[in-house]
């Protein structure tokens, strides 16, 4: 088992600060120094195919850029990059998602990974028009799952469920190969969903104690399906040539920071439905006045980020060999896949790729060495540190 690392398109935005644009929140806080413009989003794609990451995850919701959109516009920027292209089930229909990933899949040439958001928040739900509370959003989800596999069984599919029917449903050819579906969630309800229908089961950059109790819940209820489930995990990366320099740069994205802007985020974070929401914020408490190195919740795993982004708020923080370290022992867990991000994503994609994966390479974790690189025209965009 090797490790198999993501690198994520910055849609929303992105800067050299935390950019505060995140689920049900309207409020962006500062504006983002460099906008989610195409030509933008193709030099992180770009770079991350370049320094030999697997694929890059897209984010959905109202605060962010269509992912389907942006990421079949990238396609062509690109020769083997995959897109983790995230969609939520509720908003639309499952033929019509069906279709859409088969489609995706014949232009693209098979690079298509199918990321399952359900959604943990009611206001944002309720502004796509979905009015389902949490557990209901999670069944309908299962129904939804069912019916996109059977419509890519390649014969005319019916389906009665609680929250939703078809009869005949089919696409003009079945996906080849099958687009494989990354699921989250952390609930009672998501957890069996999970366990039906999950390739592979992605989880928030917790302690690896508690990632260890949860993957541990998911792989003993596959088991139950009689399927077997692969284990990713979603982490930002602060990587520096030395730890103090790593530390430093964590220690700028809070100070950044002001005490009203973190009560903000926080407050919103606090009502979200979303049990691994919960999970995050648990970890750190609001704790801006803890200083640097005080948000620290495991040796070289940081906290910090979640003071204000929603969603995954924990960074490895350290050396490239310390961050190898930390990654090591996830991977241990069984932790297959790393989908990472940083700020800004386009110089942190070079630092983790130019720094990280060879680590990861000498210590025989991935599957290619990083100096098997698909051959491209020699575009850097590196900016200035």
């Amino acid at each position: 088992m090797t490790v198999t690392p993501h690198w994520f398109l910055p849609t929303s935005g992105d800067g050299r600060t935390i950019v505060e644009r995140f689920h049900a929140n309207r409020s962006q806080g500062p504006a983002a120094k460099r906008e989610a413009d195409i030509d933008y989003l193709a030099q992180v794609a770009r770079a991350a195919e370049k320094l030999g990451f697997e694929g890059v995850l897209t984010p959905t919701g109202t605060w962010c850029e269509d992912a389907w959109l942006v990421t079949a516009a990238l396609i062509r920027e690109t020769r083997r990059l995959k897109y983790l292209v995230a969609f939520r089930p509720g908003v639309i229909s499952p033929t019509l998602a069906a279709q859409m990933a088969a489609t995706y899949q014949r232009i693209s040439e098979g690079r298509l990974l199918l990321n399952i958001v359900t959604g943990g928040d009611s206001v944002e739900q309720r502004r796509f028009g979905d009015w389902h509370d949490h557990d209901q959003r999670y069944a309908r989800t299962d129904e939804f799952l069912s019916i996109v596999r059977g419509v890519w069984s390649g014969e005319p599919f019916d389906f009665t469920g609680e929250h939703l029917s078809v009869s005949g449903a089919t696409v003009l050819a079945k996906p080849d190969p099958l687009p494989p579906l990354y699921f989250g969630g952390s609930s009672a309800a998501a957890l069996p969903v999970a366990a039906r229908h999950a390739d592979v089961y992605l989880t928030w950059g917790e302690p690896p104690k508690q990632v260890a109790e949860k993957i541990g819940r998911v792989r003993e209820l596959a088991e139950r399906e009689g399927r077997q489930v692969r284990f990713g995990i979603r982490l930002h990366t602060i990587t520096r040539d030395t730890s103090a320099e790593a530390w430093g740069e964590a220690a700028k994205l809070l100070d950044a920071l002001s005490p009203k802007q973190v009560a903000k985020a926080q407050a919103q974070l606090a009502a979200s439905e979303s049990d691994g929401q919960r999970r995050m914020v648990a970890l750190h408490g609001g704790g801006l006045d803890r200083g640097v190195r005080g948000l620290e919740i495991h040796p070289g795993l940081w906290a910090g980020i979640g003071l204000v982004r929603g969603g995954a708020g924990t960074a490895l923080v350290g050396s490239h060999s310390e961050v190898a370290d930390v990654i090591e022992e996830y991977h241990a867990l069984g932790i297959e896949e790393f989908v990472l991000s940083g700020y800004p994503h386009l110089e942190e994609a070079y630092w983790f790729g130019e720094g990280v994966l060879p680590e990861l390479a000498h210590r025989g974790l991935l599957k290619d060495s990083v100096d098997e690189r698909l051959s491209l025209p020699e575009e850097r965009y590196i900016a200035a540190q």
